[in-house]
């Protein structure tokens, strides 16, 4: 069977994969969900002319003379409007935020002003619009402001609210399960036996998914043997899964069941090998509304396609503007040899020289089953297949990796 190219692989996976539903829920229980609509601000910010220093508000014709004398007839604070109209010669005292009198076109900051009294002198003189932010200067009613597909940060939050919204229609998050298979594998705490691992997969897949802004659900470890394999997808469905990740099985071993429950359970498997280094045995299905991505069980290989595959099944299921990865340059650290027929993902770290540039060192050993490398690691170095040898201080395209 030839080797699928990863592009094709990608597109197989991400076919037809729409935005899930909307639903309504508060700010504060907003963040980092991904806004279902374009967001138009709701008012104008500031509604009024605001004044953006303590100090006095006054005409500026009045105040372009070092020897002006103004009385002050009152005082603005935020929230409380002055009601009366600015006359020649008077000025009201003001401070942050405070809504701009009728009749004034200036402020005055208080460290140029002398008080005798109820009237001021000045010793700078104003100038008109000084230290006066204007109505709408922030934004106007009617303004597209935020637009959806984007994730919504902390300070689009902050907006959102000034805009005037209590609560946003975003997309429900997606929900990921992880089933994990093997006879092999304990859970971290306990004293392996002989030829058992700790598990480890799906502590990083399912941060990883949650990270961008999945649900997750964690389906556990099913023996090596269709029925308890059947369980686990069972229990997917059963808890809405929106994608089933599974870890190992995805070979073709006599005891790697993933694809032969799957296919029990009525899912169409399109089994592949990939070609990408780590992670060339993967497959992927459908069940029903259920997606079903299988990955390889090397906790390297695992993590890779992940971060490659399911991070941009996640996004387009959330309705996200930006799906795919995006790929940057960096100068090589050591030399590399020439590539084979499989798209390599080395695992780099990342160190910023100098003058700006990054530099991107691969580790030396890039055995898919070491994790202390991919702990360490800051990015991924793609290396296209058939790749010329490259020399160290050459540039290169790297995947940043996730704090």
């Amino acid at each position: 069977m030839a080797l699928m190219p990863v592009a094709d692989a990608l597109s197989a996976i991400l076919a037809g994969a729409e935005p899930l539903p909307e639903e309504m829920v508060a700010l504060d229980a907003a963040y980092h969900r991904t806004l279902a609509h374009d967001l138009a601000a709701r008012r104008t910010q500031p509604p009024e002319p605001m004044s953006a220093m303590d100090g006095y508000a006054v005409r500026a014709a009045d105040a372009a003379d070092l020897k002006s004398r103004l009385k002050v007839i009152g005082e603005v604070a935020a929230g409380r409007p002055f009601e009366r109209t600015l006359s020649a010669g008077e000025a009201v005292r003001i401070f942050t935020g405070g809504v701009i009198p009728h009749g004034a076109d200036a402020v005055i900051i208080q460290e140029d002003t002398r008080v005798d009294g109820d009237h001021i002198s000045i010793t700078e003189a104003a100038s008109p619009g000084r230290h006066i932010r204007p109505a709408g200067v922030d934004f106007r009613e009617g303004d597209l402001l935020l637009n959806g597909g984007s994730r919504l940060s902390d300070r689009a939050l902050s907006l959102a609210a000034a805009m005037n919204y209590p609560e946003l229609a975003v997309r429900r998050r997606p929900k990921v399960a992880v089933l994990a298979t093997g006879d092999e594998l304990v859970m971290p705490g306990s004293q392996p036996g002989p030829g058992q691992i700790v598990y480890s997969n799906g502590y990083a897949l399912r941060a990883l998914a949650r990270a961008e802004g999945a649900e997750t659900v964690d389906l556990g470890v099913a023996a090596d043997t269709v029925a308890a394999t059947t369980a686990g997808i069972r229990r997917a469905r059963e808890a809405g899964a929106d994608i089933l990740i599974t870890t190992g099985g995805a070979s073709v071993g006599d005891h790697d069941l993933v694809k032969q429950s799957l296919e029990a359970e009525g899912v169409a498997m399109a089994f592949w090998r990939i070609a990408m280094r780590p992670g060339k045995p993967m497959m992927h299905g459908r069940l029903g509304a259920m997606r079903v991505i299988g990955l390889p069980g090397n906790p390297v290989s695992s993590y890779v396609c992940a971060f490659l595959f399911l991070v941009p099944l996640i996004r387009a299921l959330s309705g996200r503007n930006t799906i795919h990865h995006v790929r940057t340059t960096a100068v090589l650290g050591r030399d590399l040899a020439a590539n084979d027929q499989r798209e390599d993902y080395l695992r780099a770290r990342l160190e910023e020289r100098q003058d700006g540039a990054l530099i991107a060192t691969p580790v030396m050993q890039q055995d898919s089953s070491l994790l202390g490398n991919l702990a360490a690691a800051r990015a991924l170095l793609v290396r296209p297949p058939f790749a010329p040898a490259a020399a160290k201080g050459s540039e290169c395209e790297i995947l940043t990796l996730p704090d």
